[in-house]
């Protein structure tokens, strides 16, 4: 964190020179991501995120889960690089952790990490759709639905969704 006075942002007539510092310092955060991570291939970056009012946020996921140590790891590193090279100018309030539990699945990694889970799908069209992952292509996802109609037995099919139809995607939460 900063102590000096100099902007984090620059506004020259638009917004143009703010989008572009924000742009090169997730550039340099995932790349300090990078190099924390390089040795622990179960950990992948999910996303990172630099608000105009100083948050910086980094959402770090595994494919069984991230602890508690691993983001404070990540967080020291990170930290520390950031502020041995400037490349934030004013304070910053940094937050390493996971996705969490309501939060969209964005990677690839994350849905072969949810394989065997109800997903709600929300699709390009507007339509909605309920099922369990149960596998994933390179380009679709595989679900199993459950279509229960009044008076008959519960029919299961298998959905493959290209991953070009699927806007959102979230794990279902049972709590039976």
């Amino acid at each position: 964190m900063r102590g000096d006075s100099s902007p984090l942002f620059y506004f020259s007539g638009n917004i143009v020179c703010l989008k572009l510092r924000i742009m090169d310092i997730e550039k340099r955060v995932t790349e300090l991501v990078g190099e924390k991570i390089a040795d622990r291939p179960d950990l992948f970056l999910v996303d990172v995120k630099m608000h105009s009012n100083g948050k910086l946020i980094i959402l770090v996921d595994g494919d069984k889960g991230i602890g508690i140590a691993d983001c404070a790891a990540i967080s020291r590193h990170v930290g520390f690089h950031l502020e041995e090279e400037n490349v934030l100018e004013d304070a910053y309030n940094l937050e390493v952790s996971s996705p969490g539990i309501d939060a969209p699945l964005v990677m690839p990694r994350q849905f072969v990490k949810n394989v065997g889970r109800n997903l709600a799908i929300k699709m390009a069209d507007g339509s909605k759709k309920e099922g369990r992952l149960t596998g994933m292509t390179e380009d679709a996802v595989i679900i199993e639905e459950t279509n229960k109609q009044k008076g008959k037995k519960a029919e299961t099919t298998e959905s493959v969704i290209p991953l070009t139809q699927i806007t959102e995607t979230k794990v279902l939460i049972s709590f039976k």
